[in-house]
């Protein structure tokens, strides 16, 4: 994969502020409402991300299990993310090939709210050593990505995404 897949992570600073450097190598596709895919530093409205997406994983077979994380690292505000960063959803032990249904949701959805400003959501999917060798993190505000990868034996992350989204306006509603 070129480095080109890699530049929007850049760019909007989730090389760095929630993973280190790494080569994807796993497929991932998170759709919401069956047709609006993410793609890096696009705008999803608030409302089109109160459900669940699907994430659909590739990978080598069905033995493969993967982590799914998603990761609110401008929480409460982007200007002063203190509680950096804040944990969405978890889902653990996705067989290969298949989707985050198939795998154990450990930390269950929740609804994207932002308050102020632009928030980065970023689903960051790492490849397991075994299965149910991860466990969950005690709580979803303070939550750090590469330390729980650390923390799991994770390592670097084998494939991530992200969307950008801010609160609608009263003018911005229909």
């Amino acid at each position: 994969m070129s480095r080109s897949v890699l530049e929007p992570l850049s760019i909007g600073r989730v090389i760095g502020e929630v993973v280190d450097y790494f080569t994807p190598s796993v497929k991932l596709i998170v759709t919401y409402n069956s047709n609006k895919q993410v793609a890096n530093g696009h705008e999803l409205m608030p409302a089109l991300i109160s459900a669940r997406p699907r994430v659909e994983i590739g990978g080598d077979d069905l033995r493969s299990a993967y982590t799914l994380i998603m990761t609110d690292p401008d929480a409460p505000s982007p200007s002063d993310p203190y509680l950096r960063e804040h944990l969405h959803w978890m889902v653990t032990d996705i067989p290969g090939t298949t989707d985050a249904s198939f795998g154990r949701e450990v930390v269950g959805y929740e609804t994207p709210k932002p308050t102020v400003g632009i928030h980065r959501y970023v689903f960051v999917l790492f490849k397991q050593r075994g299965r149910q060798t991860v466990r969950p993190p005690s709580s979803r505000d303070y939550f750090n990505t590469r330390s729980f990868s650390e923390e799991n034996g994770l390592g670097l992350p084998v494939a991530a995404v992200y969307f950008n989204a801010q609160r609608e306006t009263a003018a911005r509603r229909r």
